[in-house]
C-alpha cells in the first residue's frame, strides 16, 4: 500500500466525483448493515445453543410435550429430583408467555419459589435496580431482565399489564445467561393463579448439577426416576433444550447466512464498478503521473488504496448503524417462551470491518492491474 504522504491524493480522487462516491458509500453501508444484522442473529444462536464444558444446567420437561402450555408436572417432583446424586439445586418453574407465537417482542414470565434467589440458584444474576427484598414483599412483583425492561421502557416502581398479567416491577436483573435477559421472574403461586389457576402444577424444573462432566448421567437418572410415573419426564441440557425448541427458527437463521454473504458480493460489485469508472476517468491523470516518475506499481497501489478506503468507510457506517439499531432495539427472537438475543458484539464489528477492507482490496485488483499495464503513449491516445 502507498505511504501516508499519498493519502491526500487518494482522498482527492474520492471527492472528485462526490455523487458517485456517495452512492457507492451508501450502497456499501446498506449491504454491510444487512450483513451485520445476519451476523448478530448468528451470534445470538451460538450463545443460546452451543454447549461448553462448564454448562451445569438441565431442564426437566414433560415427556412428549413441546410447548409450555402443554407441559404439566407435579410440583412435588422437586423433592425427588433433589435426592438424585449429582443434583446441586432444583427450581420448579411455571412458565406463562405473553404470545406463544414467534415474535420479536414476546415476554416470558417464570414463576419460581420466593427463596430461589437465596438458595443461590441465581447467583450469576445481578440486580442493577430495585432489590430482591422488594420482590419478596409483594405477591405481584416481578424481576425483569434488562433487555425486556429496556424494550418495554419499564423501570422499578412501574405497573404493567403484559399478556393479561398485571405486575409490579420490583427490580431489573442483569445476567450473562441468554434465557434470563428477556423474562420476568414472579412468585410461583402468583403465576399459577394468573395462568391456568392450577396450584401444585409447574411447567418444568431447572436443575443445577455439581459436576459438568456428569450432566448427561444426571439427566438420565432423573428420567429413570419418573419413567413409570403418570407424568414421565424428558431432561435436556439447557442449551440442547433451546436448540430443540427453536429448531425451525434456527433453520431460517442458517439460511439467512447466505443472505449475508450475498451482501458481501453486492459490496464487491459496487466497489468494483465505482473504481472501474473512476480509473477510466483518470487515464490522462495516470499518464501524467507516469511522466512525473510515478511507477506502475505505485499507480496500482493508489487505486487499491482508493478501493479499500471507500469500502472500509461504507462498511464502517453500515456496521455502526447495525450495532446502534441492535443496541437500541434490544431485539430478541422468542419461540415458545425461549429467547435468542439479537445483538452485535465486538467480534461482529471487527469481522465486518475486516471483511469490508478485504472486499475493497479484491475489488480494486483488476482495475489496478489494468491501469498499471498501460503505456504512457496509450494513455494519451485514450484521452
Amino acid at each position: 500500500m502507498p505511504g501516508l504522504k499519498f493519502l491526500p491524493l487518494v482522498l482527492k480522487y474520492l471527492v472528485r466525483h462526490r455523487g458517485r462516491s456517495l452512492l457507492s458509500l451508501g450502497g456499501v453501508a446498506t449491504a454491510m448493515f444487512l450483513f451485520c444484522s445476519v451476523q448478530a442473529m448468528q451470534q445470538g444462536v451460538r450463545e443460546a445453543t452451543v454447549r461448553n464444558a462448564n454448562d451445569t444446567k438441565l431442564v426437566v420437561y414433560r415427556q412428549d410435550r413441546y410447548c409450555p402450555f402443554t407441559s404439566n408436572l407435579p410440583q412435588n417432583y422437586e423433592a425427588r429430583i433433589a435426592k438424585i446424586p449429582g443434583v446441586k439445586s432444583v427450581v420448579p418453574v411455571k412458565v406463562a408467555v405473553s404470545n406463544c407465537r414467534t415474535g420479536l417482542d414476546v415476554v416470558t414470565f417464570r414463576g419460581i419459589p420466593s427463596d430461589s434467589f437465596d438458595l443461590g440458584s441465581f447467583s450469576h444474576a445481578q440486580i442493577t435496580d430495585g432489590s430482591v427484598e422488594s420482590w419478596k414483599r409483594r405477591s405481584d412483583a416481578a424481576l425483569l431482565g434488562e433487555r425486556v425492561a429496556a424494550r418495554r421502557g419499564l423501570k422499578v416502581g412501574d405497573r404493567a399489564e403484559i399478556g393479561g398479567i398485571t405486575i409490579y416491577v420490583a427490580g431489573i436483573m442483569r445476567s450473562p445467561e441468554p434465557q434470563d435477559q428477556n423474562v420476568g421472574y414472579t412468585h410461583l403461586d402468583f403465576i399459577q393463579r394468573a395462568g391456568d389457576n392450577r396450584a401444585g402444577i409447574v411447567t418444568q424444573f431447572n436443575v443445577t448439577v455439581t459436576d459438568p462432566g456428569q450432566l448427561e448421567a444426571t439427566a438420565k437418572a432423573i428420567d429413570d426416576e419418573f419413567r413409570t410415573a403418570q407424568e414421565p419426564t424428558t431432561t435436556w441440557s439447557e442449551k440442547n433444550f433451546v436448540a430443540r425448541a427453536t429448531s425451525d427458527i434456527l433453520e431460517i437463521i442458517t439460511f439467512a447466512r447466505w443472505l449475508g454473504w450475498g451482501c458481501v458480493v453486492g459490496v464487491f460489485a459496487l466497489v468494483f464498478n465505482a473504481i472501474v469508472l473512476s480509473v477510466q476517468d483518470r487515464i490522462k491523470d495516470h499518464a501524467i503521473m507516469q511522466t512525473l516518475g510515478y511507477t506502475n506499481g505505485l499507480v496500482a497501489r493508489l487505486i487499491i488504496a482508493e478501493s479499500m478506503m471507500i469500502s472500509l468507510a461504507g462498511g464502517f457506517l453500515g456496521v455502526l448503524a447495525g450495532v446502534g439499531v441492535m443496541s437500541w432495539g434490544s431485539f430478541s427472537l422468542s419461540v415458545e417462551g425461549l429467547s435468542i438475543n439479537i445483538h452485535a458484539g465486538w467480534a461482529t464489528v471487527l469481522f465486518g470491518l475486516f471483511l469490508s477492507a478485504v472486499t475493497g482490496i479484491l475489488a480494486g485488483l483488476v482495475p489496478a492491474w489494468q491501469a498499471s499495464r498501460r503505456e504512457i503513449a496509450a494513455c494519451f491516445r485514450a484521452v
